[in-house]
């Protein structure tokens, strides 16, 4: 069982907190903690007083592409690479333009193609299809050029409807975020309001910092579909460090719910992480639960979001109702440019 909700309008973040006047790091933070059933507000920037010397943060080093190219009608938005397909044949949803806000479009065909800007030729190849179920909103599709590239000339950060305009690039990125030549299509947020001077206070505490990367596709704000095949890596240093952590008793938090999946798909038969990279289609739910991560960094989600499932999984159903209710009662704020919750155990 999930925790259902309204999320009034006006909770909804539609600007980065930096045009709210706060810093990055000034965003609120609402503390839950199982072990007690206690939910406590805080500012983003109390953080390293509310982790303990010894215990690690997870972060996902994954930048963001400017992953949306808009035409007069429609926005393609490029997900991920097909595995295994090369660089021009990406799994794309078609959005319908309407003001400023878009929709999923239910038109196209497989083999129409569609002129892009710069001269590029994008070309339907076929529904999606994943977990034997052929998908109502993502295609795959084919470039007549190598896709990155392109987009870091003619594309945009993916935005919906609540954020009212369009940022440059820099809004959308982490202080974790490392490598340009390739990325996710959707911010790994969580990160966001990390700043240096946040990281080194951090450090300073006796917190580790380890990386792992998993670059996000597209999210289905309409469908709330739950992740299909993402790229991943866990390097060998992080699941050492994740090892040497969890047997000197400390905390394992991940920073985002892609570090969580990262983490799990990791976790072998002996329950230990180990080093691996490619695709992940490894869902957390209550059922499955988690074995590697002790609590989470993330962002509040949207009612009936499968990230809720992997909450309940981490938190139990009982905190994090209370979570978002207190979330609700003292007006946090939603999405990628929103207010952050702490799932301590």
């Amino acid at each position: 069982m999930s925790v259902d909700f309204t999320l009034p309008p006006t909770l909804e973040a539609h600007e980065p907190p930096e045009e709210r006047g706060r810093a990055r790091d000034g965003v609120r933070l609402l503390v839950s903690r199982r072990a007690t059933g206690e939910v406590a507000h805080h500012e983003f920037r109390d953080l390293p007083r509310l982790l303990d010397p010894g215990d690690l943060l997870v972060v996902n080093t994954s930048s963001t592409l400017p992953a949306a190219v808009r035409l007069d009608r429609i926005s393609v938005h490029f997900s991920t690479p097909v595995p295994g397909a090369g660089d021009r044949l990406w799994i794309v949803e078609l959005r319908r333009l309407t003001g400023k806000t878009s929709s999923p479009y239910p038109g196209g065909r497989a083999g129409e193609w569609i002129p892009m800007p710069g001269g590029a030729t994008l070309t339907l190849v076929g529904r999606h299809t994943a977990r034997g179920e052929t998908s109502g909103r993502l295609w795959q599709a084919r470039l007549s050029m190598d896709v990155v590239p392109y987009l870091r000339r003619h594309g945009t950060p993916i935005r919906y409807g609540y954020v009212r305009r369009d940022r440059p690039a820099a809004a959308y990125q982490t202080v974790f975020a490392h490598d340009r030549t390739t990325g996710g299509a959707e911010m790994p947020s969580a990160g966001r309001p990390f700043t240096p001077e946040l990281v080194t206070r951090l450090v300073s505490r006796g917190v580790h910092i380890a990386p792992i990367t998993l670059h996000t596709g597209v999210a289905s704000p309409e469908a709330h579909e739950p992740p299909y095949a993402e790229r991943y890596e866990v390097p060998p240093s992080t699941a050492a460090l994740v090892e040497h952590v969890r047997s000197r008793g400390g905390r394992v938090i991940a920073v985002g719910t892609t570090a969580v999946r990262a983490l799990e798909t990791s976790v072998d038969a002996s329950g230990r992480v180990r080093a691996s990279e490619g695709w992940t289609e490894h869902i957390v739910t209550p059922e499955r639960g988690v074995h590697a991560v002790d609590g989470l960094l993330t962002g509040l989600h949207e009612p009936k979001s499968s990230h809720l499932l992997m909450l309940t999984a981490i938190a139990g159903h009982d905190l994090l109702a209370s979570t978002y209710k207190a979330a609700l009662a003292e007006r946090y704020l939603w999405h990628e440019f929103g207010d952050v919750n702490l799932l301590l155990p």
